[in-house]
């Protein structure tokens, strides 16, 4: 899964699904599902390489697939999208992967906020955070396009705010839960990049955040590189770490910093989010 640059998403998330009874398996024969580059060289290409992972899927007995990373989640319901919409192109997939790639996509804040969910993690909270404010960034991608990703509410979800209330996080309301951080120009075009990266800084130093929680692994990774370069160049002090939704209920559920692995982090937490009390 995220066993390389997202090691700390991957061992969270874990460990959350552990605590709350999710039983998580590992698709046998799973490869590249394409989204960084084979759908904008082959539109074919693009649709059967995820479906051929959906086949793999459906061969073990299986008909969910939890899908972490918002790109990848986005070519998977991209790829049924277009299959069941289009005739032609369905015929042409068909022809390549053989087998039944009908199975549902979920990003893993579909399944912990569900209803049996919330509970269980309201259920299994060990420890609390004292004074931490927190805002949610979902990222432009989780949620667009909505006939496709047909996933919370496509302007100003709230899936992520509920999973975190439940772990006794409280999360404060603020403008750019999905605005673009720019994570696909970071080659390109720096300069835009830093830009959109210092409206999300500001919008949520402006509502009196400590942190920002994300639930995609090129958010986090282009948001926390990027903090120091960007109060160099708009002369600000931020210190917003980015952590993952994962982390924050993994230690609510008695998991230490370590253990979801803080210190990985550019921007390291500081000793009120690193420090958490027994209770409520």
């Amino acid at each position: 899964m995220h066993s390389a640059t997202a090691r700390e998403y991957e061992r969270s998330l874990l460990a959350v699904a552990r605590v709350v009874g999710l039983e998580l398996a590992e698709v046998e024969n799973w490869h590249c599902c394409g989204s960084g580059a084979a759908h904008s060289v082959s539109r074919l290409l693009g649709t059967a390489l995820p479906l051929d992972n959906l086949v793999s899927t459906r061969r073990m007995g299986l008909d969910e697939v939890v899908v972490p990373c918002p790109s990848c989640f986005s070519r998977f319901k991209s790829a049924l999208h277009e299959v069941e919409n289009e005739p032609e192109l369905r015929t042409q997939v068909e022809e390549i992967v053989e087998g039944d790639y009908r199975a549902e996509i979920l990003h893993p804040l579909q399944v912990f906020s569900r209803p049996s969910m919330l509970a269980a993690i309201a259920n299994a909270r060990k420890q609390t955070f004292a004074d931490l404010k927190v805002v949610c960034y979902y990222g432009c991608l989780l949620t667009r396009p909505p006939k496709v990703a047909r996933f919370d509410d496509v302007e100003y979800p709230q899936s992520m705010d509920d999973v975190l209330r439940a772990a006794g996080v409280q999360t404060l309301d603020w403008s750019c839960k999905t605005a673009c951080c720019g994570a696909s120009l970071t080659v390109t075009r720096k300069d835009i990049v830093v830009k959109l990266c210092h409206d999300i800084f500001q919008a949520a130093k402006d509502v009196g955040a400590d942190a920002i929680a994300v639930a995609c692994p090129l958010c986090q990774l282009n948001l926390d590189t990027r903090e120091e370069e960007v109060e160099h160049e708009y002369e600000e002090s931020y210190q917003l770490p980015i952590l993952y939704f994962t982390q924050l209920i993994a230690m609510a559920f008695g998991l230490s910093p370590g253990d979801v692995m803080l210190r990985k982090h550019f921007v390291v937490p500081d000793l009120k989010l690193a420090e958490v009390t027994a209770g409520a």
